[in-house]
Parts: structure tokens; C-alpha cells; sequence
């Protein structure tokens, strides 16, 4: 058993979807778990359908028509029959989107966010699974919802992986081409949760888990894993092999390429994770798996935008020592804020944090009875692996460092 997860850049047009069937035929399916996430920008388009659910009632039904209409355009391009069932397969999908705007009584964001935005994995899904049967790839459609169980931490779910594994076991066919969605999976009471953006990838290693999959292969419009994100820095190089341990450092502190939960069970059992470029299915690509060297080994680039540092010192000038620490971590996980650089000293503590809740301004009041706060929004925090004085120089070229921390191995700059 294969496990493939293609994004949603991969298919965001028909001629993404057709590309995902060369894809196939190029490398082959027998016993293959196809895992999708929603197409193009769709997941940011269920968004604006949400902003208006809560801020602009009145353009609510129209949001929802810019989603049919972008879904639409991709159904007449690969169904010349307007007729085809998958028309009504979608239509019905997007009728019950609607329709539960209609009836929920629930005002937490976190729960109404994460039963509209499964629309984009549960339609994309529908469409390909189609298409599949059309062109003779005859395949299995499958709810993830039934297969991935997760607590109800809206928007970040957490996965249970005894009744996660029971499940898989107990209904999934290995000998079939199988197509699902990725990011999404339900609680006890089967309302669905999501396990982060991005998480598509986590999916996909999910199921290679509890499948005992030979592989996973993430088929991205990159050659493989680079050592930077080329929409920030010039001349990115791929990485042809790297170490679970390498790859979970870099996914930590934001790789793009790789979810952070990713590796965490591939590493487990020691499935090979490759992620190739569907625009080159026969390259290489980069292959993560046990105990190899960075190749080549080389400085590695990830930078975060949007992000809030913190710096908070004593009223009283006296010392942030364990208790002061301890109170507040309670807060940032209060009110939900993803820590990612940490850095104290006798009378100061600061910390860069991803606002992601929009919880900044509870967190700060919170804060700011007990000590004195300096804050900056929208810095940048930039981490080098296998860093050199030389790189580190050239990224503080032209900023204002706010902070910066070193290690043996990683060098971390925030910058305004």
C-alpha cells in the first residue's frame, strides 16, 4: 500500500486534475490511497464565506455562489455532460454547506470555522472521483470523517489514535485505488474537526501508519524539499536526502514544505516519505527516512511573517524566575497561542508568537496586570539550519534584529 497526497495547488484547475491522472498512469495506483486537499485557493474563499456569516449576512449567500461558481467552471471543463451525476453530487454538497449557516445555533467561531471549511476537501474529492471513473480509474470514495477520529479542539484537532486505528483496520479496503480528503477527520459526536492548515500532510501519514504503508509521496509543484521557499529567497536548491530528525527540526520551525505532524508517525514505523513534483513524476524528488546525512548539506532558510513578539519585564524590577514562567505559559495556552521562540533573562522574558486565534489583545490585558509589556506585530522571524556568519549577515541586511538566538546548529532572527 501506497500512500499519495496531492495539494491543493496540484489541482486547482482541470488541467491540475488531468495532470493528476498522468501523475498515476506515469508511476502507477494498484493499492493506493489517494489523499486530496481542497482545490486552488478554495480553502481562503471559505473563509470570506465565513467573515460574512458573522460580519455581513447579506453577502453570505453571494460568497457561497463565488464557491459554486469557481467549482462549476472546473465540472464543465472535465464533464462535457452537463447532465453527469457528479453535477448534482456537488450541488447537494454545497446545499448542505448552506444550509447549515441556516440552522446553527452554535456561536463558537472555532466549531462553525471547521464545518464550513471541510466543503473544499468533501467537493474536490467528489469532482476527482469522478473524474477517475470517468477515464476508467475505477476507484473508491471515502469519508475521512468515519476513518480519522480526533478530540473536539476546533481548528487544531488532536488525533485518537486507538479508535483512529480500529476503524482503519476494521473498514478500509487495501486492494482498491481509494481517494480522501485530507486535513479534516470528526469527534465522538461526529462533528468534523480540522487538524491544522496544512494538514492534508498529516493525513496522509496518518493512514500510512495504521495501513503499514510501504511509502508516502507528497506531490507538490516543487522538485522536492528545498533549502528555502523560493518566494522569499533566490537561488533555493533542493535537498535530495534528508534525516527524520533533520526534517522534523525544519518542519518545527516552519518548513512549508512538510507539516509539523507529518513526520512524527512515519518515523515511527520508518516509512520513507518522498515528496516529488507532479510536473516530473519520474525525477527523484527528495526522500526522507531513517539515519542519512543532509544531502547536500547546506544552510537551510524558513522564515515566518506575521508574527508578535512579546517582551515583558518586572513592575518591581525583581527576577522572572519559575513561577512568573509558569503563569505565563498558562496564558499562551489560554488563549491559544503557538509559541515559537522563547528567550529570558534576569529581569526579562520575550517571546515570538503566532496570533492565530486572535486572542492578542485578551493575552495582552491579561498580561499587562502583572508586568510590564512591550509589544511589536508583524515581525518576521527568520531560522537558519546549519547556519554561518556569512547567510546570518546577508538576512540582517536592511532590518531592524529585534532578537536573536543562537545555537550550535540554528541561528534565530526576529526583524521589523
Amino acid at each position: 500500500m501506497r500512500v499519495f497526497k496531492f495539494g491543493g495547488a496540484s489541482i486547482k484547475d482541470a488541467d491540475g486534475v488531468k495532470k493528476l491522472v498522468e501523475t498515476l498512469q506515469t508511476v502507477g495506483f494498484d493499492n493506493t490511497l489517494i489523499v486530496v486537499s481542497a482545490m486552488g485557493k478554495i480553502t481562503n474563499a471559505l473563509e470570506k464565506v465565513i467573515d460574512k456569516y458573522y460580519n455581513e449576512k447579506a453577502a453570505l449567500q453571494s460568497a457561497i455562489q463565488e464557491v459554486r461558481k469557481f467549482h462549476n467552471e472546473i465540472l464543465l471543463d472535465l464533464f462535457p455532460n452537463e447532465n453527469h451525476v457528479v453535477f448534482t453530487k456537488v450541488s447537494t454538497l454545497l446545499d448542505t454547506l448552506d444550509s447549515f449557516f441556516k440552522s446553527n445555533k452554535s456561536p463558537d467561531y472555532n466549531y462553525v470555522y471547521d464545518q464550513t471549511i471541510c466543503y473544499g476537501e468533501l467537493v474536490s474529492t467528489t469532482i476527482i472521483s469522478e473524474y477517475f471513473n470517468e477515464v476508467g480509474l475505477k476507484n473508491s470514495w471515502l469519508d475521512v470523517r468515519e476513518y480519522i477520529k480526533t478530540d473536539n479542539y476546533y481548528r487544531r484537532a488532536n488525533v485518537n489514535w486507538e479508535v483512529t486505528q480500529e476503524q482503519i483496520t476494521a473498514n478500509f479496503n487495501t486492494n482498491t485505488l481509494n481517494i480522501t480528503q485530507g486535513f479534516i477527520g470528526s469527534d465522538a459526536n461526529n462533528f468534523t474537526t480540522t487538524l491544522g492548515r496544512e494538514g492534508s500532510d498529516y493525513t496522509a501519514a496518518i493512514f500510512a501508519y495504521c495501513l503499514n504503508a510501504e511509502s508516502v509521496t507528497i506531490w507538490k509543484d516543487v522538485p522536492g524539499v528545498l533549502n528555502a521557499d523560493p518566494r522569499y529567497f533566490e537561488n533555493a536548491q533542493l535537498l535530495r536526502k534528508i534525516s527524520y530528525r533533520e526534517a522534523i527540526e525544519l518542519a518545527f520551525y516552519g518548513a512549508s514544505v512538510i507539516h509539523p505532524k507529518t513526520l512524527q508517525p512515519l518515523q515511527k514505523k520508518e516509512i520513507p516519505l518522498y515528496v516529488k513534483s507532479f510536473l516530473n513524476p519520474e525525477a527523484d524528488g527528495t526522500k526522507v527516512s531513517k539515519g542519512v546525512d543532509l544531502d547536500p548539506e547546506i544552510p537551510c532558510f524558513i522564515v515566518k511573517k506575521n508574527q508578535v513578539l512579546i517582551s515583558l519585564s518586572s513592575l518591581d524590577f525583581s527576577y522572572i524566575v519559575e513561577e512568573n514562567i509558569s503563569e505565563i505559559f498558562n496564558l499562551l495556552h489560554l488563549y491559544k497561542m503557538k509559541v515559537d521562540v522563547i528567550q529570558n533573562s534576569a529581569i526579562s522574558f520575550s517571546v515570538c508568537i503566532e496570533n492565530n486565534y486572535n486572542n492578542l489583545d485578551k493575552l495582552l490585558q491579561h498580561l499587562k496586570a502583572k508586568f510590564r509589556v512591550i509589544y511589536n506585530e508583524n515581525v518576521s522571524l527568520y531560522t537558519i539550519r546549519h547556519s554561518n556568519d556569512q547567510v546570518v549577515k546577508e538576512i540582517e541586511k536592511g532590518k531592524t534584529v529585534l532578537l536573536k538566538q543562537l545555537t550550535q546548529v540554528t541561528t534565530q532572527l526576529v526583524t521589523k
